[in-house]
């Protein structure tokens, strides 16, 4: 591996196509401090960010009431050389100024993954620079940190539309899985709930809205496998099929107030027992879930209660985008990780 000198300027240019989202950013930071890594965290710069371009599909896939693979892929050809054109132009950089290239290599849908990493890799061959295949997972974990001058150790909350997963974070790198989902994950089960009572798509923001105004403890919902470090949903979704046809009047928002208050509880309940067990004193969330505020609010309640620092990602960096992928290789860079040009997508991705 080669490991780039200390305070070292380092720009990475990132693209992101793991699902429907397009994006594209350039980030800029020093290679550490002046001196050898202290402990067992290695110091890591400031980044500047330099251009954060995102196209969303929304438009296109909410009509089917979720994501076509095939028109993503599609899209991501249309949008991915747009972005590229603006992010260089928006960061006053040539393209020969990037010292490394980064695209997600998985998990993801497959069709889509394969347009943003062949990008990124013929790049990297055009001008001679390193390639980097990120996990779109590691880029989540790692968000929370963005802009920090170190990753500590932490149990890392991954909750998305995809993914649900407790995570034990050393460092850059080191990753145990403690729990995750056995059937559908936390946003999945937002959408399909969403989907069956008549909201908009994606549906976590539609059932945060109606659930403002709701009665939380109208609805016994299930809180499943509470004494199991694993996630599950389904039954959870089904529950609320079966209540649907019973219901009559006004109960829209005390279902959906109801329904989060079940998804919330699981996954602070679960996060909280994950930390006490492991004995850390940080708690860290990201992913697309983690931009609801009453998740937010409970886990960082919850944290506060037991004497642990939270830590969430910012929400313009909780949904897909290509800063998050930019952070993790910029630290793996710097670490000396460099991916072969031969390596594959892999849409079935572990993180650890």
């Amino acid at each position: 591996m080669r490991r780039l000198p200390y305070n070292w300027l380092v720009t990475i240019l990132a693209i992101e196509t793991s699902c429907d989202e397009t994006a594209v950013a350039i980030l800029r930071g020093r290679n550490g401090h002046s001196g050898p890594p202290v402990g067992r965290t290695r110091p890591v710069a400031r980044p500047e960010l330099l251009a954060s371009e995102v196209a969303s599909q929304i438009a296109e896939h909410e009509k089917y009431g979720g994501i076509v693979p095939e028109i993503a892929s599609r899209n991501h050809l249309v949008h991915t050389p747009r972005l590229l054109e603006r992010a260089i132009r928006d960061a006053k950089i040539e393209m020969s100024e990037v010292d490394a290239f980064a695209a997600t290599s998985g998990p993801g849908l497959a069709s889509s993954l394969m347009i943003g990493a062949s990008i990124a890799k013929g790049l990297a061959i055009g001008f001679l620079k390193p390639y980097l295949a990120i996990n779109h997972l590691e880029g989540h974990l790692l968000s929370p940190f963005f802009g920090d001058s170190e990753v500590k150790p932490n149990i890392s909350l991954i909750v998305s539309g995809g993914h649900t997963m407790l995570v034990r974070v050393g460092e850059l790198a080191d990753y145990q899985l403690i729990g995750s989902t056995v059937d559908d994950a936390a946003g999945e089960a937002f959408d399909k709930v969403a989907k069956m009572l008549g909201l908009g798509y994606p549906g976590g923001p539609e059932i945060e809205k109606w659930a403002r105004e709701g009665d939380s403890n109208r609805f016994q919902l299930p809180r499943s496998m509470l004494d199991s470090e694993n996630f599950s949903f389904s039954g959870l979704k089904t529950a609320v099929r079966y209540l649907l046809p019973k219901l009559h009047g006004d109960f829209l928002a005390d279902l959906c107030a109801s329904f989060q208050q079940a998804v919330v509880e699981v996954l602070v309940r679960k996060t909280i027992a994950a930390a006490q067990k492991c004995e850390v004193n940080l708690v860290t969330m990201s992913g697309g879930v983690s931009c609801n505020r009453e998740l937010r609010r409970q886990l960082a309640e919850a944290c506060a209660r037991e004497g642990v620092e939270f830590k969430s990602a910012e929400t313009w960096l909780c949904t897909d985008n290509a800063a998050m992928i930019a952070f993790a290789g910029s630290l793996r860079l710097q670490a000396g990780f460099e991916s072969k040009l031969t390596e594959e997508i892999d849409p079935n991705l572990a993180l650890a």
